[in-house]
Order: structure tokens, then C-alpha cells, then sequence
């Protein structure tokens, strides 16, 4: 039977840090550092007030902004986004950009805090799994060293413990982009909020 790498090592493989080292919650398994709380205030310098807004400038903000929380835009069509929104509406200033960035940042901030959570029920999981195959490898041992090996039994618990492996290893593998996309849509918000602050500070 072939032995996998280390399982404990197994459940933490993920990609290079990006912002830093891991995390020590125990129930964060990537080798990114878990930033448990994004603040607004760290991206936008200024106030981010929606009051005041005209019934036709909140619809052309909110407009914006669902194109911009958007995942599957990408930054170059939120640029563009951005440019038609100034053109349009060249009454736009801090207020108007602030109440888009706070929209943005709400719902890819939400999406941020559900992935947070399903990776720790991800490492939980790989957690129990990896117990399962020690247990499993505990039984194997005790067959094979048994007077008069039950080799039936040897050949059950054998086939179970690689489906284990094998389903352990591919989840292991897929924690790699699991853990990226919190860092991802991290650095959306940052870009996006420097694309309205362009517009801001000009």
C-alpha cells in the first residue's frame, strides 16, 4: 500500500502567502493570513454618506455599483463602467463615488465573509477526514499483524482507505484556489476604490 505525504501537512497546502503568514485559528487552514474583518475606511479616506442623494443620482449610483460588485466584470470593464458613469453624470463628486464605493464594498464584502466560513467548515472537514484515515491505517495495521490475517478484511479496509486518500488529496489540491479567492476579491475592492478615488481627488 502506498503511503501519502503527512496528512497534517496535507490539509494546509495552499498558495504562496499574500499578505502575510497564516493565520493561528486553528480553523484556517491557508498559508494566507486570515484578515478576519475588512474596513471601509482603510480604502476610502472620506466620508461615505448616501444621504442627499437625488432620486436620479441614487439610481444612476446604485446602477454603477452592480456592475462593479459584479465578479465575472473585470477591472478593465469596470474602468469602463466607471468613465461612463463621469460622463453621464458630471455632477458626480466625493458623495456620489462614496455612496458607489460603500455599495461595492457591502456586497463584496459579504461574499468575502461567506467564503471566510466555508473555508473553516472546509478545514474542519479535512480535519475529521484525515482522522478517519488514521483510524483506518490504526485498523490496517492490527489486521496485518494479527496471527492469522483476515486478508478479505485486509482487502476491504485497504480499497476504503484509498478512496479516503484519494478524496483527501483532491480536496487538499482544491484548497489552493479556495484560499486565494478571499485575497482576490480583497484586492477588487482595493482597485475599485482607487478607480473612484481618481475621480475624487482630481
Amino acid at each position: 500500500m502506498k503511503l501519502l505525504a503527512p496528512l497534517a501537512g496535507m490539509i494546509f497546502l495552499a498558495t504562496g502567502p499574500v499578505f502575510g503568514a497564516a493565520s493561528n485559528d486553528p480553523d484556517w487552514p491557508c498559508i494566507q493570513r486570515k484578515v478576519p474583518t475588512l474596513s471601509p475606511g482603510v480604502m476610502w479616506p472620506h466620508p461615505m454618506p448616501e444621504n442627499g442623494l437625488t432620486e436620479e443620482t441614487r439610481a444612476a449610483v446604485e446602477e454603477t455599483s452592480d456592475i462593479l460588485a459584479l465578479r465575472r466584470v473585470t477591472l478593465e470593464e469596470a474602468e469602463a463602467a466607471v468613465a461612463r458613469a463621469e460622463v453621464a453624470h458630471p455632477e458626480f463628486g466625493r458623495a456620489e463615488y462614496g455612496a458607489i464605493f460603500a455599495r461595492v464594498f457591502d456586497r463584496l464584502n459579504a461574499r468575502r465573509n461567506e467564503l471566510m466560513d466555508g473555508i473553516a467548515r472546509y478545514a474542519r472537514n479535512q480535519a475529521r477526514m484525515a482522522e478517519n484515515i488514521e483510524a483506518l491505517r490504526a485498523q490496517m495495521k492490527r489486521l496485518e499483524s494479527a496471527e492469522s490475517p483476515d486478508f478479505d478484511r485486509i482487502d476491504k479496509v485497504e480499497a476504503e482507505l484509498d478512496w479516503h486518500e484519494r478524496i483527501f488529496t483532491d480536496r487538499a489540491r482544491s484548497l489552493r484556489y479556495v484560499c486565494e479567492t478571499p485575497v482576490l476579491l480583497e484586492q477588487r475592492i482595493y482597485a475599485i476604490a482607487q478607480m473612484l478615488l481618481a475621480r475624487v481627488d482630481e
